[in-house]
C-alpha cells in the first residue's frame, strides 16, 4: 500500500489534559478503548505490519486492518476497514493517523482519516459524526474518568449512499 496516495478527508483535532503516554494507551488498548468508545475495543499488535482490530461489545470484529506506522507515543497510522460487505472493494482502504504533540500542559491529539481516492460527502458524513464523538468521550474519560454518553446512528444519508453502492450494512 502506497500511503502517499492518501490525502486526508476529515482531520480532527483536540487538546487533553493528560500525558502523551496516557493518550497512547487510550488508543492502543482494549481495557482503556472500551470506556469511551461505546464498548467497542481495540486491540493492536504495536509494529509496522501488526494487526489492527476493532472488536464490537459482542466480540465480533467490527474494524479489522494493520499497524502501518508506529512511533509511541507520539505517533500511529493504521488501515480502519469497517467490516461491511463490500466496503474496502468499493471504496478502498481508510488510513487513520493519529498524531500525539505535547502543547504545554497538556497534549494536541491530531486524527486524521485519509482516502486513496475521492469519496463523496455523504458517506464521509459517518466519520464527520463518529469522532468528534469519540474523542471528545477520550478526553473526557481521560480528564474525568468518565466517557460522554453518545446515542448515535449511522447517518441516514451515508447508509442511503452505500446502499445505492451496493454495499450491504448490518
Amino acid at each position: 500500500m502506497n500511503i502517499e496516495k492518501f490525502k486526508p478527508a476529515i482531520v480532527y483535532t483536540i487538546y487533553i489534559a493528560a500525558s502523551a503516554e496516557k493518550v497512547w494507551q487510550a488508543l492502543t488498548t482494549a481495557e482503556f478503548s472500551r470506556k469511551y468508545f461505546s464498548g467497542f475495543a481495540i486491540e493492536a499488535d504495536l509494529k509496522v505490519g501488526g494487526a489492527f482490530i476493532a472488536r464490537a461489545p459482542d466480540g465480533s470484529v467490527h474494524i479489522g486492518g494493520e499497524v502501518i506506522e508506529c512511533d509511541p507515543p507520539r505517533k500511529l497510522s493504521v488501515t480502519w476497514n469497517v467490516n461491511w460487505p463490500a466496503l474496502v472493494e468499493k471504496l478502498g482502504p481508510t488510513l487513520v493517523t493519529y498524531e500525539i504533540e505535547p502543547a504545554g500542559e497538556v497534549v494536541k491529539l491530531t486524527m486524521l482519516q485519509s482516502h486513496d481516492r475521492i469519496i463523496s460527502d455523504d458517506i464521509l458524513s459517518g466519520g464527520r459524526q463518529g469522532w468528534p464523538a469519540i474523542l471528545s468521550s477520550l478526553k473526557s474519560t481521560l480528564e474525568t474518568g468518565n466517557p460522554l454518553a453518545i446515542k448515535m446512528a449511522p447517518p441516514q444519508q451515508m447508509l442511503a449512499a452505500l446502499k445505492a453502492m451496493g454495499i450491504g450494512t448490518p
